[in-house]
Parts: C-alpha cells; structure tokens; sequence
C-alpha cells in the first residue's frame, strides 16, 4: 500500500499525518505516547499554519524587520510595565487604606476618651476644663464647646480621605451610642471656623494651636470631629493625623515613577536598536548581494558573523557559483550544438543541390534555411541575454535619443520626451532589449511613442505603437520561444519570435521587469521597469 499523500487540507485540517499501518495500530486500540505527541502537534500546525493577520494589522505593521522588532520590544516593555504598575498600584492602595485605617481608629481611640470625659463632666464645668487644657495642654486635640454645629468647608474627596472618615465616624458611633450626632470632617486650616462666631483657627493665640493644627510652611489638613452631647451642646475636636500629609502619599504613581519607567522605555529601545541593528545587518548585506548578482554583478559576501550567517553566506556562494557554472556550460553547449549542426546542414545543402526536380530542391533549400536560422537564433538568444559588459550609469536621454535619432533617418515617426533620468547597467545589453521593443513597435505599429518617468526607486519605460495590438489571451505567449502572432508571421517571414524573450531576460537581468498590454486607445504598449541609479 502507498503512503498518503500530504495536502494543505490535511495539515489546515489538523490531520493526523501518518502511514496506513500507523493508522491501523492506533484503531486497534494500541495508543502510543509519541503518536498522539505529533497528532496534537499537528492540530496545533494545522490551526496556525491557516491563520493569518487581518489586512489592516498588515497595513499597519512596519515593512522592515528592524522596525517590527523594535515595535515588538517597544510593546513587551509597555505591557510590561502597565501589568507592573497596575500591580504595584494595587498592593499600595491595600496597604495605604490599610495602614489609614490603623492610624484613624488609634486617633479615633482618644477621640472617645475625651468625649466620653466631657460627657461625664456637669455642663458648667466643661467650659473651665477647656480653658485649663488651652493653657496647660497634655493632648493632641484643640477643644471647643458650641451650642450648634459648626459648618466647615471641607477639602475635595478622596479615596483616602473617605477611609480615615468612614471608619472615625464608625468607631465612635459604635462605642458611645449615647450621643445624638456625630460629624467628622477634614478642612484646610485658612478656612476652619472653632465656633459658632466664625472665628477662624489662624486667629487664635499660637501656643494655642501652633503644636496642634498649624504646620509651616505647608499647611496639612485638619481633621474635625463633632459631637452632640446633648441637645444645644456640641464639642468641637480638632487634631492632624499622625501623617500629616498622607494624602500626598495617596498616588502610588506619581509622575517620578512615569518619568523613571520613560527612561526605562528609551533605554531598552535605544539597546534593542543596537542589538537589532547588529542581527539585521548580515541580512541587508545578503539582500544586497542577492540583488547585485541578479543584475549580473559578482558580489562577495563576507563569511563573517554568526554562525547562521556564515553558513547562509557559503550556501549563497556555491549556489553563485553553480548559476554561474551552469550559465557557461549553456552557452558551451549551444555553442557546440551549433557548430556541431551546421556541418550536416552544409552537407544536406550540397546534396539538395544534385537533385534534378527544381520544385523539390527549392523546398529542401528553404526547410534548410529555417533550421539554419532556428540554430543560429537559438544561440544568438544565448549569447545576446549574457552580454559579458561592466555596469556603469547610463543616461536615459543620450541612449534612448540616439535609438531615436536613427529611428527618424529611417524614416519612422517616433515621439520622445527628453527625461535626465539615469540607471545603472550594462549599455550594449539595455539598448539591445530596448531597441528590439522598438523596432517591433515601428514594424507592426508604423509609429511609436517612448515615455519616461521616475517612480518609486525605478525608472519607468513606456514603448507604445499605434497597430492593431494583440489578443488578450495571446499576450502571456509573447514571451514563448518561437511563437509569432499571425499579422507578424505573414509581414516577417523570416524572423524566428525570440525577440522579446531576449528583450525580457536582458532587463531581468538588470533587476528589473517587462511588462506587455494592450493600450486603451490601441496598439500594444510595453513597460520597462528598471531599478533606478
């Protein structure tokens, strides 16, 4: 029995890849570790290997592989960084709130010491302890008795501020339930009244206050706490927290941290470039050399670098070495076949020449003269698409004006427009490949038109003729060996249609293209598109 055939259905499938008598085996109930191993690697092949980005992920992802990596390093260390703060931000809420709320209910604590005192005490006396308080001191709260509430303006919300509220107000509510209401407030010093009167606490006497409340040159916000004792009675309370300043510390990213992990950014960025620059460098080299030896050139590619490198640079130096071997060997071989056939081709002539029947001398003489010009064109066709010449600038303008000039001494109408553009190449072999398509345009079309233009890294020619142009489905046969259209067969009988073959394998040569196709206005229009110097 034969193997299976492997197909892209089967690996996009996730097929099982594996010979009849594997698949016996394992229907047989004999599962093997190894087997099902390379069947779920091959699920997972098959669900990638038919996977492929979105056009518009295409569109946006950068051309060069330098850009991709540093785009993909770029990404890793933002993702990186964003998961970072994201954690990190996390554990210093928890344990910001955590650590407010330890220190609210440890101030909350003599909060309910001092209320309960004041509770305890008979009302004339209350206002006489506030004063001793005032001037002896011995805790941390300025202390005021009001007949009504005392209206703050408190300081905008914050996640913070609410904590150290909520579990102040929790804390003295639950242990003294005797007590009517409870306010407790955070205000900026400037703007906190102590009493009904509106008396601002930045009035009051310093060795009031000045331990207690007021820090400078910072001003720290004050937490206030008030009590109904009873109704008509109010204690006002008012102390800092033992961080004053825990609300500056409620950020867990301020923008040091930004700033830092920027830099952070930069420097990975700037050492991937580095990097990058360093691993895609044998890469542009190989580029470079790959195309310098489709134009024909002999580049040496330095056997230096990694490991990988070197061996991709001896593998690209033997298979130059085996083109180039076997570009020989053909025009050898031609030239060979040639010599070798024109000698029974003499003979064949000679002995045509003893035959006494004129009508079949002729037709042995002219089916002679066709092999002997398909020999001879099948060499020429060698020969002229490995035109042994050095590359050097060449200027558009002179070149195609000189083909041009010649062109109107014979007689032929053509039409050129001057352009300053130059490429780099061999002259005899461009002008060849560029002067057949001419003098096909002038033969089949009586007139030509020759435009050029500069596009993107190239040069654009354009050889247009006003015939009768070509079938549509007969222009990807132009370029076959031996083939000629009907109108052209009749009109150059004694052509051998390897023209446009040696035209097109010329400007590969030179890195670029041919392309053929049928003006909307008539006639056939080729464009020759060469790398520009």
């Amino acid at each position: 029995m034969s193997e299976p055939r492997i197909t892209a259905a089967m690996i996009e499938a996730g097929q099982e890849l594996a010979s009849p008598s594997t698949a016996r085996w394992r229907t047989e109930g004999n599962e093997q570790p190894a087997l099902l191993s390379d069947r779920k690697i091959g699920r997972w092949i098959g669900r990638w290997v038919g996977r492929r980005a979105p056009n518009w992920v295409e569109r946006l992802l950068p051309a060069s592989l330098l850009a991709r990596f540093l785009l993909v390093m770029a990404l890793g260390v933002l993702a990186s960084q964003l998961l970072g703060n994201l954690i990190w931000a996390t554990y210093l809420k928890g344990k910001s709130e955590q650590e407010v709320r330890q220190a609210s209910l440890h101030l909350s604590s003599g909060a309910v010491s001092a209320i309960r005192y004041f509770h305890s005490l008979p009302l004339n006396y209350r206002q006489l302890v506030i004063e001793q308080i005032r001037e002896i001191g011995g805790t941390r709260f300025f202390i005021s008795a009001n007949s009504d509430l005392v209206e703050l303006e408190g300081i905008e919300p914050e996640p913070l501020s609410n904590v150290v509220l909520e579990a102040i107000h929790q804390d003295i509510s639950s242990k003294l339930p005797q007590l009517h209401a409870v306010r407790v407030s955070f205000a900026w010093p400037d703007k906190l009244a102590v009493n009904n009167d509106g008396t601002l606490i930045a009035e009051l006497p310093d060795h009031w206050i000045k331990n207690t409340l007021l820090i400078k040159p910072r001003p720290a916000p004050v937490l206030v706490i008030q009590a109904q004792l009873e109704p008509g009675q109010w204690l006002y309370l008012a102390t800092l927290m033992p961080d004053p300043f825990f609300l500056e510390n409620s950020n867990p990213l301020p923008p040091e941290r930004w700033l830092l992990q920027f830099v952070t950014l930069l420097t990975v960025l700037l050492l991937s470039w580095v990097v990058a620059r360093w691993i895609t460098g044998p890469l542009a080299a190989l580029s470079n050399a790959a195309e310098a030896f489709g134009k024909g050139e002999s580049p040496v590619l330095p056997e230096t670098g990694s490991v990988e490198f070197v061996r991709t640079a001896q593998a690209f130096a033997a298979m130059r070495e085996r083109i180039v071997r076997y570009l020989e060997d053909r025009e050898k071989l031609f030239t060979a076949i040639s010599h070798d056939l024109r000698t029974p081709i003499t003979r064949l002539k000679l002995r045509t020449e003893m035959l006494d029947d004129d009508a079949t001398r002729a037709e042995f003489h002219e089916d002679l003269d066709e092999l002997d010009m398909m020999v001879k064109g099948a060499l020429q066709s060698v020969r002229d698409s490995d035109i042994h010449e050095n590359h050097t600038a060449i200027s558009l303008d002179a070149m195609l004006g000189r083909m041009v000039r010649d062109a109107r001494l014979a007689g032929h109408e053509v039409a050129f427009t001057r352009c300053g553009l130059r490429v780099k190449g061999k002259p005899l072999a461009l002008k060849r490949a560029i002067g057949n398509l001419l003098d096909n345009a002038l033969f089949y079309g009586q007139s030509a038109e020759i435009s050029v233009f500069e596009g993107v890294g190239k040069c654009v020619i354009i050889i247009r003729d006003h015939g009768p142009g070509v079938p549509e489905e007969a222009l990807h046969t132009l370029f076959d060996p031996y083939v000629r259209l009907e109108h052209g067969r009749h009109s150059n009988s004694h052509g051998h249609g390897l023209g446009l073959g040696i035209a097109r394998n010329i400007i590969q040569a030179h890195g670029g293209e041919l392309v053929l196709s049928n003006h909307h206005e008539g006639g056939l229009q080729a464009m020759i598109m060469l790398p520009a110097d």
